[in-house]
């Protein structure tokens, strides 16, 4: 029997799934991590490397006084307008994937990469080519919800408004090599469900 060697992993979840904390838990167990939501607020931070496009696509108004994107008014813009995300969506991911590369470049020999994408299911196969398994990390609806509305100021409709641009729990299902259930959980268990996983990747036979 060939061996597969289980090198990399792609990584996602919806809004307030708990992906994000099951990336570090990852990071904790050895992996390297490529977080393509932190490359993205990276490159529309000021002096980011997408402002300048931005601002030429969707007007300097776009770019707040800091020097950044302003988020706020452009997911009002992209839940307002489809070809405005579509043009964003231009601009960045050709971005967003080179450096991600060049993070992934980092990593140390043998060190197993995990690439942290939110929107891998809807980018269709140009992230899950990158990878070897996918995990999802899964929760009911309304628990993303009070998830998101504990840890920011959005009000309800625009966490609902996210939900729905997402792919829905049955299509990360039916992409996924394995889905972590991050639902009426403690942190503890949800811990020992990764390191269970980390444990299947290390020894696959």
């Amino acid at each position: 029997m060939v061996r597969l060697v289980i090198q990399t992993i792609g990584l996602t979840g919806g809004i307030g799934s708990g992906k994000s904390t099951v990336g570090q838990m990852l990071t904790e167990l050895g992996a390297h991590l490529v977080d393509t939501d932190a490359i993205s607020r990276s490159l529309t931070a000021p002096g980011g490397h997408a402002i300048d496009a931005i601002s030429r696509a969707f007007g300097p108004d776009m770019i707040d006084a800091q020097g950044a994107m302003d988020r706020a008014r452009m997911r009002t813009l992209a839940f307002s307008d489809p070809s405005a995300l579509a043009r964003l969506e231009t601009i960045l991911h050709p971005l967003i994937g080179q450096q991600a590369d060049h993070h992934a470049s980092l990593a140390a020999p043998g060190q197993r990469v995990v690439y942290d994408v939110p929107l891998m299911v809807e980018s269709g196969r140009r992230w899950r080519d990158k990878v070897d398994r996918i995990l999802v990390i899964d929760a009911l609806p309304e628990t993303q919800i009070q998830r998101v509305l504990a840890r920011s100021e959005w009000e309800r409709p625009a966490v609902e408004a996210v939900l729905a641009k997402q792919a829905t729990r049955e299509q990360r299902r039916a992409v996924a090599d394995h889905v972590i259930l991050n639902d009426g959980i403690s942190l503890q268990e949800l811990r020992r469900r990764v390191e269970e996983l980390w444990d299947l990747w290390n020894n696959h036979p």
